[in-house]
């Protein structure tokens, strides 16, 4: 539900070295707003007008002229919300990659917003995919070290959400649930590290958890920003540190650690602790649940990152 007044909205999903050269410096005429990619999150699509279309409304009326591409990830509406809970993580990246690559007014550069696991999502396509240059990159929700629960999961039916549940309790890193249940590629269980690194087709390769990918790590540290918000009152994360690249320590399920005190950001495998050293991460923070903020807060907080 949105509030034109100011009040919450609350969008329908549950749960992207520092460079002499800046890729995002480019020829755009200097009066012209850098464009902006959306991308949704699970059980929502690209242009419901509760969520993705009201964003896209909200960001062309603060900054007159911008281009807005809101990722549509199929041929239809419904099959863009059917793809959000089952076609391949890493087809999507591909496929989103491919439409980036073709659209000329993208040429000089974009920003980008992943809402929950699009958040993640456009991690990805800024780690594998560098033309056309995404400056900066803004996650609401994002899933960055994963999760290990589906609550309130907004199913296009109860019981989509209850086989979802059903098949990552009885196998997440099986290969046709890792191959075909879009959520099980971000399941993390940290009870068991070394099978989730071994078989997560998606998660623990963006994250480096397999090994060093070089291309990864140089691509995302040409980010001019990487900003994470991270609801502090979230109900539908688990858990919510993943929002700031915080996770369950190893071996249980109460206790976690921030980015900083994570080996994935000690041994820099992703550039993490040198962008930070660099001041090219933010960290915010807002009160409400899952995707719910005010409208003048996106307006305040995330707007001049757009413009």
């Amino acid at each position: 539900m949105t509030s034109q007044g100011g009040g919450w909205i609350l969008l329908l999903s549950c749960f992207s070295c520092v460079w002499e050269t800046e890729p995002w410096k480019t020829n755009r005429n200097a009066t012209e707003p850098p464009p902006v990619v959306i991308w949704h999150g699970m059980g929502d699509s690209c242009c419901n007008p509760l969520s993705m279309g009201f964003i896209k409304k909200l960001v062309e009326q603060e900054i007159p002229g911008i281009y807005v591409l809101s990722l549509e990830i199929g041929n239809t509406i419904a099959e863009d919300m059917e793809n959000s809970f089952f076609m391949n993580v890493n087809d999507q990246v591909n496929l989103v990659c491919n439409i980036l690559s073709k659209d000329k007014k993208l040429v000089n550069g974009y920003n980008a917003m992943g809402f929950s696991q699009g958040g993640q999502f456009l991690r990805a396509v800024a780690q594998r995919c560098p033309s056309p240059a995404m400056v900066n990159l803004i996650t609401f929700g994002g899933q960055h070290q994963g999760v290990y629960g589906l609550p309130h999961c907004p199913g296009v039916s109860s019981h989509i959400c209850n086989w979802i549940r059903k098949m990552l309790n009885l196998g997440a890193y099986s290969s046709p649930i890792q191959e075909h249940l879009v959520q099980a590629e971000y399941w993390h269980d940290p009870l068991n590290e070394d099978l989730y690194r071994n078989k997560s087709i998606f998660l623990a390769d963006i994250n480096q958890e397999r090994g060093m990918n070089e291309s990864y790590k140089n691509n995302l540290m040409k980010l001019k920003k990487f900003v994470m918000v991270k609801f502090a009152n979230d109900t539908m994360v688990d858990p919510v540190a993943s929002e700031w690249f915080g996770f369950y320590k190893a071996g249980q399920a109460k206790d976690t650690y921030a980015l900083q005190e994570s080996v994935l950001y000690q041994e820099d495998r992703l550039g993490l602790k040198a962008m930070d050293k660099a001041r090219k991460l933010e960290f915010l923070s807002t009160n409400g649940d899952h995707l719910q903020f005010s409208k003048e807060w996106f307006i305040n907080n995330i707007v001049p990152y757009l413009k």
